[in-house]
């Protein structure tokens, strides 16, 4: 560790001025000569503008519910931008998502009530957001179906695909077929070719709308080829950046790529280079979700501790608009990657190395 933090040598704190109208770069550098979480997203912007202009492949990881709060539009801006080349989510996010895609309902409701008067009126609720049982869950239910059975019935190579291609798959039906396509992050991915990965697929609706399929006699994806692609795309990265949103199972699927080449693989040593992450999930109680980024150093997550990672404390639906406007005002825009056209070839490179280091 860098024994200058042992010493009295750090920035003076003067205090900062505010005023009206101020730009979103003023506030971050205000942030910046401050401190607490205030100074951690000002490091925060910091290491996502460096992942930016190092063209690092960037990987966005979504937990907790963002997009029945309207964050998938957002989500889509920064794919458009360049700013985001993979993503891991939550089955749940990606499901309701598709809602805004096809203009079903979605409204502000209250934290303060009785479930058990909500549930008579089939009103479903996600804290103080409301969801309609048949007028959203149950259509969306029948579109995702009905895709999936279309799926099937196309011969398309989706037995033994990844939750990628089943992303893709999803994305493209939604490009062609729902009302506001531009509202939804699944259309923006499919348009892109940003592999969306799934890798708790079984623990949401997507994955419940797979059942009716299963028991009618096809076959399933492969999680698996979820390790075998994300594996290859750190593997083919200079460099490599995550953007977590939350913790949970989207934000170790993504780092545990770097143990999948140095531990499992052994052809890579390294892990990532910068990791961003918002959560309020403490790091004493042995979660996941809390641990510290630091921490992931012991596991080859990372390449280092001593730098280009931070956490901040606090809400993702606070944090990341403010984060995503930062990198909107001071990023050009970069070319996107593509990857989703890229990653099987990239897979088959991997194993001849895999197979060729045995």
């Amino acid at each position: 560790m860098n024994h200058d933090r042992h010493s009295f040598s750090g920035k003076k704190i003067d205090p900062p001025e505010i005023s009206a109208n101020m730009s979103i770069s003023e506030m971050i550098d205000l942030f910046r000569n401050t401190g607490y979480n205030a100074r951690r997203l000002a490091e925060a912007a910091d290491i996502l503008k460096k992942m930016v202009e190092s063209n690092a492949t960037i990987c966005l990881t979504i937990s907790g519910a963002l997009t029945p709060i309207g964050f998938g539009k957002m989500i889509a801006t920064m794919i458009e931008n360049g700013f985001v080349d993979w993503i891991v989510t939550t089955g749940a996010n990606a499901y309701h998502d598709l809602h805004f895609a096809y203009d079903l309902p979605v409204r502000q409701g209250h934290f303060d009530v009785d479930d058990d008067v909500l549930y008579s009126k089939q009103i479903v609720r996600i804290y103080d957001v409301y969801i309609k049982e048949y007028g959203t869950l149950q259509s969306q239910d029948l579109i995702i179906q009905k895709n999936i059975q279309k799926i099937y019935h196309k011969d398309i190579d989706i037995v033994n695909g990844s939750t990628a291609d089943l992303s893709y798959l999803i994305g493209k039906e939604a490009s062609e077929k729902s009302k506001s396509p531009e509202k939804s992050f699944m259309v923006s991915a499919f348009k892109s070719n940003v592999p969306i990965y799934m890798p708790a697929l079984s623990d949401s609706s997507i994955g419940l709308n797979m059942l009716p399929s299963m028991l009618d006699g096809n076959s399933s994806i492969n999680p698996i080829k979820d390790i075998a692609e994300s594996t290859a795309i750190l593997w083919k990265s200079k460099i490599s950046g995550g953007f977590e949103l939350g913790g949970g199972v989207p934000k170790n699927f993504f780092q545990q790529t770097g143990p999948a080449l140095y531990q499992i693989l052994k052809i890579k040593e390294g892990g990532h280079d910068f990791i961003v992450q918002l959560t309020d999930a403490r790091p004493d109680t042995g979660g996941l979700s809390g641990a510290t980024l630091q921490e992931g150093k012991s596991w080859g997550k990372i390449k280092t501790s001593h730098k280009g990672n931070v956490i901040v404390y606090g809400d993702s639906s606070v944090y990341f608009p403010i984060l995503c406007s930062y990198l909107l005002s001071e990023c050009k825009p970069r070319a996107r990657k593509q990857i989703f056209k890229e990653k099987d070839l990239w897979v088959e490179e991997m194993k001849k190395q895999y197979i060729s280091s045995k």
